[in-house]
């Protein structure tokens, strides 16, 4: 037994302290971001299925570009924490103006679609015409948050890769106060503001994301001392680091992109089903991202951690450390299982909604029991350990590969053809994350995962 717990810890106690350094403040930011997203679906449930469901699945279109800012973040981080490992500062400038400069043109091309084509969009992911509507009032009201989030989510992530975790947290807090009040204010029509509803709950997220992007940007463009990093920065040139961010960072981005169309298509799956089913997914999705925020800043933080280990060169405290955090995330997995079934009868009670949602939000409940623990390992996995060490071809295969081949159609078969349980149709729809486990665990144990992007 004893040496069982040699090979899955490292017995290091500045590690530990790193990680909880690293992720508790990502964890706590999360926490405050489900919060809102739990009081949003709450306040605007009062109206009904019909403006829940418009805005969960306006939402889901949105969390397309979320997930691209993500991977723009981090495509952008594998670099930059190896360069900060290695004392690098001119290249993680370099680095940060390619991130933007990408950054910049997905917000105009989302902004454009969502400004022109709101009901089309709204189209692909239900037939309820009553739901397309509020869906687009949603959507146009939203059209500045492309920008704001495109921003802050971006430089949020390269400051964490840069081991600078509290800057967002404090953001997260300010936002949080700022989207709550908003939302009451504008969703029902307080201190002489018009009831706007599904309206105003977009108005209340747009007021909060511009000051997370105020915060965020204007500390990174104007106070950050390490880096230095200016506006005149994102003009300048970046040709001699272009090559490597291709090659490392590109395929981050691309997997989050075949990663955010493969998780549309499952909402697009989700969205024909019914609008009972939506309405309970939206419920429990928040439960699932209220469980998983200690995967979430474990996955973030090994990242962080791979990424800054490799970039000194050390290959085999690396590994070790690799190993640690794969066991760690099957811990907090289980644990995350014991507090969706904790807390999901006290949570799906706080909705107005009819009986038979109600059934499927328990039923899904009990599917994503089983998966989470899967969640915990591949996010951990894919989105830390491997990505942090530089193994970004392989991520994109193997995110793109499963969800598109096994979940996406047998999720398809299973809710739309066969007509199965919604228990079995989120096992279906959540297929991929067992095999991705399993996959990436050969992955590391092969070591063939680690390398040294920071190398000119």
């Amino acid at each position: 037994m004893s040496a069982l717990i040699d090979r899955l810890f490292v017995k290091d106690r500045k590690f530990y302290r790193t990680i909880l350094y690293l992720a508790l403040p990502i964890v706590a930011q999360n926490m405050i971001t489900i919060g809102v997203n739990i009081m949003d679906t709450v306040m605007l449930g009062n109206y009904g299925e019909v403006q829940l469901s418009g805005s969960s699945l306006a939402n889901d279109f949105i969390n397309i570009f979320h997930i691209l800012c993500m991977g723009m973040g981090a495509g952008a981080s594998v670099l930059t924490a190896q360069y900060w490992g290695a004392g690098d500062r001119e290249s993680i400038r370099k680095s940060v103006t390619i991130m933007l400069r990408i950054c910049m043109t997905l917000v105009a091309v989302f902004t454009l679609l969502t400004a022109f084509f709101p009901a089309q969009i709204m189209r692909v992911f239900t037939t309820d015409q009553a739901v397309i509507d509020k869906g687009v009032i949603y959507f146009l009201w939203s059209l500045p948050t492309y920008f704001m989030m495109g921003v802050s989510l971006t430089l949020t992530l390269i400051l964490r890769s840069l081991r600078k975790v509290k800057i967002a947290l404090y953001t997260s807090i300010i936002a949080f106060f700022v989207n709550i009040g908003c939302n009451y204010v504008f969703i029902f029509g307080k201190l002489g503001f018009p009831e706007m509803q599904i309206a105003g709950a977009a108005l209340g997220t747009v007021c909060a994301r511009f000051v997370e992007m105020a915060i965020i940007g204007g500390y990174f463009l104007f106070m950050e001392k390490d880096i230095g990093y200016r506006i005149r920065d994102f003009f300048r040139p970046c040709g001699d680091v272009v090559s490597r961010y291709i090659k490392f960072s590109l395929p981050v981005i691309c997997s989050d992109a075949l990663l955010a169309l493969g998780n549309s298509m499952v909402s697009v799956i989700i969205g024909h089903i019914g609008t009972e089913f939506v309405a309970a997914n939206a419920i429990i999705a928040t439960i699932v991202r209220l469980s998983t925020v200690f995967t979430q800043g474990l996955g973030q933080a090994s990242a962080t951690i791979t990424g800054n280990t490799l970039g000194v060169g050390d290959r085999e405290k690396t590994y070790r450390q690799g190993v640690t955090m794969v066991t760690l995330s099957v811990l907090i997995g289980m644990v995350s299982a014991v507090i969706i079934l904790s807390l999901t009868p006290w949570i799906i009670g706080m909705y107005e909604i009819t009986e038979v949602t109600r059934q499927t939000a328990y039923q899904l409940m009990y599917a994503v029991c089983i998966m989470v623990v899967f969640q915990a390992m591949q996010s951990v996995l894919t989105k830390g350990i491997l990505r942090g060490g530089g193994d970004t071809k392989f991520c994109m295969c193997v995110d793109a590969v499963f969800l598109w081949v096994v979940s996406v159609p047998l999720g398809a078969l299973c809710g739309l053809v066969w007509g199965c349980s919604p228990f079995v149709i989120y096992i279906a729809l959540k297929l991929d994350w067992a095999i991705k486990s399993l996959l990436c665990l050969w992955r590391v144990k092969s070591r063939k995962w680690m390398k040294r992007v920071a190398v000119k």
